[in-house]
């Protein structure tokens, strides 16, 4: 852990994990500060690179308001991981791990703007309406959308473990519902912060006091967002399970671990109760369970948090970006990439989006942004935390259905 130098006589302390920060992202770190209610100090996790507003790997406690783009649009966006008793060499063949991957996408609607053909059945949203009476948050695109992966690093990965079984890990969020929350709230926290003549250092960085009804509002439809996000999770884990029992029928599932990384949760710090803001971070209280995935080619890791005051209790949320995807798809090559994925099964790579300014070098690349070369080494991300988490155990990809 490092400290971060101040550069302002206002500014509260920084600590990072991070050995090298972009400076994109060192700017948006003094901007939080510099923040009229953020306290103690800035977290900032290894995986740390640029975001819209908040870095993604940062750490805030915020006193008596909440800030929604430092929780983000994907609203309750996390991880679940299930551990299983089948050998790994049960899908030693690529073909195997082929039919696999086609009989999970049978079953788990994949890509942006792709949802279940019908409205999915969750008692949560009837809850959420007889509590709130609010039906802005719960569309038809909303029930068809449980259940489902989305797209960008969004993924399903077939794992085998260093002791030799396999284990399914899924990366999802809250999808479109969590980004209208967001929007909409970020917007509503602009114009309170303009009404009031409030300084802040990014109008990104827009706050809602949490005894304001909007306050209150956000929270309370962040939550909803983040029971929706991990329902999502785990409906498209109960496929998963559902297509290892197909191929090896005799498996058990053993321990499942479920977690966000991006949320806002009132949590006592330093003697204080604060609005903890993780975005790309996980809690890592001590003894707490926690996964923390490396690249679509990489390693990923089961780890126990050790409770570091310092870091909020918190943890990297995985390897982290150190090329943009508009970057990927211009420097790398098909070729490169392919290499970095031998012995993983996976789909080819699809014709590019404009992530950024559409040019000649962009147009009609291949989509080459979730190459494990567009992220940190994640074993150099662990060994920069090791006094945040323990790492418990290693699994490395054998299969990969990619957003």
């Amino acid at each position: 852990m490092n400290w971060i130098s101040q550069t302002h006589p206002q500014q509260i302390p920084m600590q990072s994990w991070c050995p090298e920060i972009e400076e994109t992202a060192l700017k948006q770190i003094r901007n939080l500060a510099m923040h009229p209610v953020v306290r103690h100090h800035v977290a900032v996790m290894p995986d740390c690179h640029a975001g819209l507003g908040m870095p993604i790997g940062g750490v805030i406690a915020v006193e008596g308001a909440v800030i929604p783009s430092a929780v983000g649009v994907d609203i309750g966006c996390g991880m679940v991981a299930v551990e299983t008793d089948v050998p790994a060499e049960r899908f030693a063949e690529m073909p195997l791990r082929r039919a696999f991957l086609e009989a999970l996408k049978a079953r788990i609607p994949v890509g942006e703007g792709v949802s279940h053909g019908d409205e999915q059945d969750w008692d949560g949203f009837a809850h959420y309406l007889d509590t709130h009476g609010d039906t802005q948050w719960v569309s038809k695109l909303d029930r068809k959308n449980l259940g489902t992966l989305g797209g960008g690093n969004h993924f399903v990965e077939l794992q085998k473990s260093d002791d030799g079984f396999i284990w399914v890990m899924i990366h999802s969020g809250s999808r479109n519902l969590g980004n209208r929350i967001e929007r909409f709230y970020h917007g509503k926290a602009q114009m309170c912060n303009r009404l009031f003549h409030v300084p802040l250092p990014d109008e990104q960085l827009a706050f809602l006091p949490v005894e304001m009804p909007d306050g209150a509002h956000y929270l309370r439809d962040m939550f909803f967002a983040m029971r929706y996000a991990k329902e999502n999770r785990t409906r498209m884990m109960a496929q998963a399970k559902a297509v290892v029992a197909q191929f090896a029928p005799e498996v058990n599932f053993l321990q499942e671990i479920n977690i966000h990384h991006n949320y806002a949760a009132q949590e006592t710090h330093f003697g204080h109760d604060y609005w903890i803001h993780r975005k790309g971070a996980t809690s890592a209280k001590e003894g707490e369970l926690g996964i923390i995935p490396g690249s679509m080619g990489t390693a990923s890791y089961i780890v126990r948090g050790r409770g570091n005051p310092s870091s909020f209790m918190s943890c990297s949320h995985g390897a982290g970006r150190c090329m943009s995807r508009t970057k990927a798809c211009q420097e790398l090559t098909p070729e490169v990439c392919d290499a970095a994925l031998e012995g993983v099964v996976y789909d080819r790579w699809k014709s590019s989006k404009p992530f950024g300014k559409r040019t000649s070098k962009t147009r009609g690349a291949l989509d080459l942004s979730e190459a494990p070369q567009a992220y940190k080494p994640i074993d150099d991300v662990i060994a920069a935390e090791l006094d945040l988490v323990e790492p418990l155990t290693r699994l490395m990809p054998l299969a990969v259905l990619k957003g």
